[in-house]
């Protein structure tokens, strides 16, 4: 079955808030996300990509525009199946706030548990994405051969959820796994399990300083929304 090349979106606005975005509006990419945005296409230039499929929040449409603009013939696809986490109250709530509430214990140490007030459970959230990527694979294998790659720009919580699932990982073991902004995470595809080739690969080694509490939030604790990444 295909290879699936999972990209995180460029750092947005709302990382470098501190702000669980989630689906709230109008949130674009910061100076530094146009950046890392712009630098994908040479990243990627050496994988022929069969399709691109995209969230619809406007971060990871930007995200991909630099890479549509080099390859012109590259068909792309929006399914919300790959949208960010409903967060519902949350969204929009600054992430040294949140970690004052009782259910960020539970997102953090126990997320098969978690539900989101007024949005989705973590669990829900993992299992669409799943679905849509076995469904992506299916169609790309079909239109364009086993051996063919395919590019899902999304966000850190559903990429986590994604290798956790790749790995046959319990989703409560998710908060374990880190995607930086436009990072590169690529799994392949067989018929009887799936293969880890790039796990959050952001083309540096930035990322790799121990980070420092930038939001208020505890260090120890996970990025939920996926962080900004290095400085």
């Amino acid at each position: 079955m295909p290879t699936l090349i999972l990209v995180r979106h460029g750092r947005s606005t709302a990382n470098t808030g501190g702000v669980l975005a989630g689906w709230t509006p109008g949130v674009a990419l910061d100076e530094r996300g146009a950046a890392q945005a712009a630098a994908l296409p040479a990243r990627l230039a050496d994988v022929p990509l069969a399709a691109a499929v995209s969230s619809p929040l406007q971060r990871c449409l930007e995200t991909l525009q630099p890479l549509l603009d080099a390859r012109p013939a590259l068909p792309l696809h929006t399914d919300e199946r790959v949208g960010e986490c409903h967060y519902g109250d949350w969204s929009g709530r600054k992430l040294a706030d949140l970690a004052g509430e009782p259910l960020w214990e539970v997102v953090q140490r126990h997320p098969a548990a978690a539900a989101f007030p007024g949005g989705e459970s973590v669990r829900a959230m993992q299992a669409r994405a799943v679905d849509a990527v076995r469904e992506w694979n299916e169609r790309v294998e079909r239109e364009h051969g086993h051996d063919a790659a395919y590019l899902v720009c999304t966000h850190g919580d559903l990429i986590k959820s994604l290798v956790a699932d790749a790995l046959g990982l319990h989703l409560d073991h998710f908060q374990r796994i880190t995607a930086d902004p436009c990072s590169v995470t690529a799994i392949r595809y067989t018929r009887l399990r799936p293969y880890l080739l790039r796990l959050g690969d952001t083309g540096d080694l930035a990322g790799l300083v121990p980070p420092a509490p930038t939001h208020g939030e505890p260090a120890e604790d996970a990025a939920v929304g996926g962080g900004a990444g290095a400085p």
